[in-house]
């Protein structure tokens, strides 16, 4: 008997490796400006640059299932970033304990295996009966990406070449500081507003696969935000206190009057332009479910429907008694009845729209309002109840993500002819270890800086935060929120791209200016008319591997730069407290070349990133066992 070289002990080591390595980077990327990206194109290529390239053969399924168990790293970390973080949050605001590393992980796993576990009854028809209805685009263009493995080495290289520079870069910034990473200006005359950029490659990098007119609105609501309502406020404030400001906002900075009041504007857009996305994709929800249950079944080739049907309810029993678990019974119910509801949903719409516009916030927050009313109906008003409830937004947040990761994967996987079967085991692999792995991500970022901090914003989390507040009755400043509930109405009466545009309002203007950079970049590749059709798509392709190391470079340099914030020297400063490492190898009391410096250093990084677009990538042939797609060996 002969079988598919796919689920091999290279494929399961290095796919998990990827998918820690990922959902890391993406983590420390979503909690720093609220965005995360694809793994799957960048797990596969890298992939195949080391098995094709190293270890000399060639298996495009081998390839498919690293990328498979890697993106579910990348997958479960986008989910929990949008709710975990506001536990911390809390628990700081109480003086209360921290959530645990335990409780964390569980949770997390909790979302990744029903995630995979409600997507897989649904592969035949969404998959495969409706192969040509449906494209899957990020899916599709895995497939490509894999069929056309003689370019792996060159592709491989562009990837870890971005990884390397933007690795170094971000030491340089934010480890030694040599030159600050955000470069801020105040404008005298013209008091309350600001202007600035971060330096930073990982945005640069968002920015080029958002692309310009994504990256564009992004920056409009930045500049809405810190050059026309902020000085505003400043104007008309004088020497007004206004809530929840507790100076007068004529004596605030503008960084002040961003923290105070436009982050609640922002945050009303935000949580308004989910609702709206949500709402407007209600006949395609209602439409996709009523479809997807009628094609509800499972084949020979998937896991059998007696392991789905057992996993779903040992994890939903897991939930209710599991005491590291703050959820109840009525909790595990709603998180089924939500979690298999928003899986289908998800896995059918981001095979007609693709993963980037998945409305899976729009969906949280919903879920999360839903929830909220309904603890607060039964006399759970407190804070133990609304800690049920972001338990239970973050499960369903993380399902609805692993879904949609799941569906792009098997579509992947069928056209390459991959073993369903194993790549759903690959799935459930990767769920595992990434959420054993981001509870100690998670923790580790708090330590070293803390959510809600200018390193990590989470602002995901905050608007989940502040969702689960306002219906549970804290006081919030309604005003300000309604407000940027409006500002997104007026957009999506006008046709804008209403998420993009809110993002920018809530974040510093620092943030959406390094991503405009990159949209610009992009904007330069598709526009140059010298360039041959097949060169530019080359081009472009070059640029979205380049960013995607980019991106992981820096957010593992994040990560390590957050274990040396936390490791003590022997060493104590003027005050008397213990100086730790991330501060001993800061040189910025000592020497630094300023926002100039800045400048000139996020020029050379512009510079590097056009030089890898626009080199030619060389194909070395090597010899490898089989350059089929369905290479076989015996078992």
């Amino acid at each position: 008997m002969k079988q598919k070289r796919e689920f091999t002990a290279v494929s399961i080591i290095l796919g998990l490796l990827l998918a820690v390595i990922f959902g890391a980077a993406n983590a420390y990327l979503g909690l720093r400006v609220g965005m995360t990206v694809s793994a799957s194109i960048p797990a596969a290529v890298i992939s195949m640059g080391i098995i094709r390239f190293i270890l000399r053969r060639n298996s495009v399924v081998e390839n498919n299932m690293v990328q498979t168990i890697g993106s579910a790293g990348e997958s479960l970390a986008a989910g929990a970033i949008f709710t975990m973080p506001v536990l911390f949050m809390w628990a700081i605001a109480d003086g209360t304990a921290m959530p645990s590393l335990v409780e964390i992980s569980l949770i997390a796993l909790c979302g990744g295996v029903l995630g995979v576990l409600f997507m897989v009854p649904l592969r035949q028809t969404l998959i495969v009966d409706e192969h040509d209805r449906l494209p899957y685009p990020e899916g599709t263009a895995c497939a490509q990406v894999l069929q056309a493995g003689a370019k792996g080495g060159a592709q491989a290289g562009t990837v870890f070449s971005g990884l390397g520079i933007a690795a170094i870069y971000k030491f340089i910034a934010d480890g030694i500081k040599l030159f600050p990473s955000e470069v801020d200006f105040s404008i005298k005359k013209y008091k309350g507003a600001g202007i600035g950029v971060d330096v930073l490659p990982a945005l640069v990098g968002v920015g080029y696969i958002c692309g310009a007119k994504t990256s564009a609105f992004m920056f409009a609501g930045g500049v809405l935000s810190w050059l026309v309502l902020m000085p505003l406020i400043s104007l008309f404030g004088g020497d007004l206190v206004l809530y929840p400001g507790e100076t007068p906002i004529g004596d605030m900075s503008s960084w002040e009057i961003w923290k105070y009041y436009i982050k609640y504007i922002g945050a009303g857009a935000v949580a308004a332009g989910g609702i709206i996305s949500l709402i407007k994709s209600l006949p395609l929800i209602v439409k996709t479910f009523t479809q997807s249950i009628k094609g509800f079944k499972s084949n020979k080739d998937d896991l059998p429907i007696w392991v789905i049907l057992g996993g779903i309810l040992l994890v939903a029993v897991a939930m209710w008694l599991i005491p590291a678990i703050p959820v109840n019974f009525f909790g595990a119910l709603i998180i089924v009845i939500f979690g298999f509801f928003f899986a289908t949903v998800s896995s059918r719409m981001v095979g007609l729209v693709g993963s980037s516009n998945n409305p899976i916030s729009g969906m949280t927050i919903a879920a999360l309002i839903i929830v909220s009313l309904l603890l607060k109906a039964t006399g759970n008003g407190g804070r133990e109840s609304m800690i049920a409830a972001i338990a239970i937004g973050t499960v369903v947040c993380i399902v609805a993500a692993m879904a949609g990761d799941t569906s792009q994967d098997l579509k992947t996987g069928f056209l390459v002819g991959a073993t369903p079967k194993k790549q759903q085991i690959g799935e459930l692999l990767g769920a595992v270890v990434s959420a054993i792995a981001i509870g100690g991500v998670l923790y580790l970022l708090n330590e070293a800086w803390g959510y809600g901090s200018s390193e990590l914003p989470a602002p995901q989390a905050d608007i989940m935060r502040l969702v689960v507040e306002g219906v549970m009755g804290e006081n919030l400043p309604w005003t300000f929120i309604f407000a940027g509930a409006g500002v997104a109405i007026v957009l999506e009466i006008i046709g804008a791209s209403v998420l993009p545009f809110a993002v920018g309002m809530y974040l510093p203007v620092h943030l959406s200016a390094a991503i405009m950079f990159g949209g610009l970049v992009r904007l330069v590749v598709e526009k140059n008319k010298k360039a041959s059709k097949e060169d530019k798509e080359t081009q472009v392709e070059n640029g979205i591997l380049f960013s995607s190391g980019m991106i992981a470079g820096e957010g593992l340099v994040g990560i390590i730069l957050a274990v040396l914030a936390i490791i003590p020297t022997s060493m104590v400063d003027a005050e008397g407290k213990v100086i730790s490492v991330g501060q001993y190898i800061d040189i910025s009391g000592k020497f630094s070349t300023g926002n100039i410096g800045g400048l000139l250093f996020f020029a050379a990084l512009l510079a590097s990133f056009f030089a890898f677009i626009y080199k030619k990538n060389k194909v070395k042939e090597v010899a490898v066992e089989s350059v089929e797609t369905d290479e076989e060996v015996d078992s």
